[in-house]
């Protein structure tokens, strides 16, 4: 009888609306009484009724129910929506999740919510949250005490044309109402009120203005695309060639969407600036080989290329291990990486040390073509020993494991064993708990031979350990446990100590 020892060692190196339902109540004669009626049989919520058609379970009171303290009216507050709504029951509002006051509460103050080119006159919260659906930042003005006001401030920020004198010559400056009709010693050091022009260029022949048309662009704060600029320094309209002398062009202010190609990052286009940092593009100077027909501004590109070539998009991300870790399986010293393609740069980010996070990466369709997403998650590795059962194993919400058929570990009875889809990284110039993980590995396996009557062994039990695929088989559960085994760092190099050793009776027969 022979005893085969496999020893696995450690590696060194919407609006809510609260309202009343009326309902049909039985004729009432002059000398029946009635009484308030906190909730009639047919559901009504504070109704002045005959006793009979009130349910027996709710308050009543013989009196009018504006008499009454569950009944009075006031103001309700929803907290979740910020609406105010006045005159409303007290039980009415309790029954509908809101707050009630007898006095109007400073929560149901009004201001002005400017909501882009709009405007509500509503409460703080009630902003934040009409602010928050349409993906704007919260802008509210508690100092505008009417919704005439909150209203014409809107209209205050109209974009054009603002026309003035200027040195006995007819001028023009592009910026908004209120910046034109309030106090203009602002255009060019001039005090005169100028007269404002919705929607029009500066470079609008109609208006006889010293603004024409020119062949300068610029990239404006805060903006994407690359303007065409007249000859008063004035923002035009989005860059593009083919309107260099198209005097409409010139005239009307044109939106984004009006514009060249507006579904296009039109990246390095030197005929249309209508750059989209969402698809890859921002306006930038010109550089090099990347000219624009007219003026110096450019759509630059975004995008990036990877470690292997490939072409990124802006935004997207991407797992990365370490160089020797695909072949090596998870080196030891190894750890994954994120990278982002970021303004035209790959931006690298390192996940938790020793493997206890890993990087995931999926892709999604858009019409823009194939899209990567990538991110660290902490590696569930920890309890995947612990199970014994294929389904438990591999589910994948819970754990990080995958199961092996064909081996047992200890005095498990199971044919399968639970291991780490990704090893973890280990303390491996030393420690117990190293010791142990790495410990869980080994196998003895006991082979039983007989002799034969004129010489010669055979095999009779346990025979499959004497095939080289079963030091195969336990050499990969101990890779699989950490950094153990016959194992490479992340550099390609080898442990200077064995990392699986095979005994027969105790004497060495390989290492490996």
């Amino acid at each position: 009888m022979k005893t085969y020892v496999i020893m696995c060692m450690a590696f060194v190196l919407l609006l809510s609306v609260i309202s009343v339902m009326a309902f049909a109540l039985p004729k009432v004669s002059g000398l029946e009484a009635t009484v308030c009626c906190e909730r009639t049989t047919a559901g009504a919520l504070c109704q002045n009724v005959p006793a009979a058609s009130c349910d027996a379970s709710s308050r009543q009171v013989p009196t009018s129910c504006e008499s009454t303290s569950y009944c009075s009216l006031g103001t309700c507050y929803d907290s979740n929506e910020g609406t105010c709504l006045d005159n409303t029951p007290q039980v009415v509002c309790q029954a509908n999740g809101g707050v009630w006051s007898a006095e109007r509460p400073a929560q149901c103050n009004l201001g002005c919510c400017v909501l882009g080119d709009q405007a509500a006159f509503v409460s703080l919260v009630r902003c934040k949250k009409l602010s928050a659906s349409l993906g704007l930042k919260t802008n509210y003005d508690k100092s505008i005490g009417s919704e005439i006001a909150c209203v014409a401030r809107v209209q205050q920020q109209d974009r054009g044309a603002c026309v003035y004198e200027f040195e006995f010559q007819k001028t023009c400056k592009f910026g908004t109402r209120a910046e034109c009709e309030g106090t203009t010693s602002g255009l060019n050091g001039s005090s005169a009120q100028g007269v404002f022009y919705k929607d029009k260029l500066c470079s609008a022949e109609e208006l006889g203005t010293n603004c024409g048309p020119s062949l300068k662009t610029s990239c404006l704060p805060g903006k994407d695309e690359a303007y065409f600029l007249d000859t008063c320094g004035n923002t035009a309209n989005i860059y593009d060639a083919s309107k260099i002398r198209d005097k409409e062009y010139w005239t009307n202010s044109k939106t984004k969407s009006e514009s060249c190609n507006p579904l296009n990052a039109n990246a390095r286009s030197a005929n249309c600036g209508n750059c989209n940092y969402l698809l890859g593009s921002i306006c930038r100077g010109s550089t090099l080989g990347t000219r624009a027909t007219y003026g110096n501004s450019i759509c630059a590109d975004l995008s990036c290329t990877d470690e292997g070539g490939q072409k990124r998009k802006h935004g997207e991300s991407w797992c990365l291990t370490d160089a020797n870790s695909k072949k090596a399986g998870n080196s030891v010293g190894s750890r994954f990486f994120r990278r982002i393609c970021m303004n035209g740069d790959v931006v690298t980010e390192p996940c938790s040390d020793f493997r206890n996070e890993e990087c995931i990466q999926d892709s999604i369709e858009t019409t823009a073509g194939s899209f990567s997403q990538a991110a660290c998650r902490v590696n569930r590795w920890q309890d995947c020993l612990a199970q014994t059962d294929k389904q438990d194993c591999e589910n994948s919400d819970r754990r990080d494991c995958f199961w092996k058929e064909g081996v047992t570990l200890g005095n498990a009875t199971i044919n399968g064993v639970c291991l780490p889809k990704n090893a973890p990284g280990l303390n491996f110039w030393g420690g117990e708990e190293t010791r142990t993980i790495c410990g869980a590995g080994n196998k003895v396996c006991v082979v039983r031979f007989e002799k034969g009557l004129f010489g010669g062994e055979q095999c009779v039990e346990n025979c499959e350990c004497l095939e080289p695929g079963w030091e195969k088989d336990y050499g990969e559960v101990c890779s699989a446990l950490g950094d153990c085994g016959a194992k490479v760092n992340y550099a390609g190099k080898k442990g200077f100590k064995q990392g699986i050793r095979v005994t027969i009776d105790g004497k060495n027969a390989s290492a490996g």
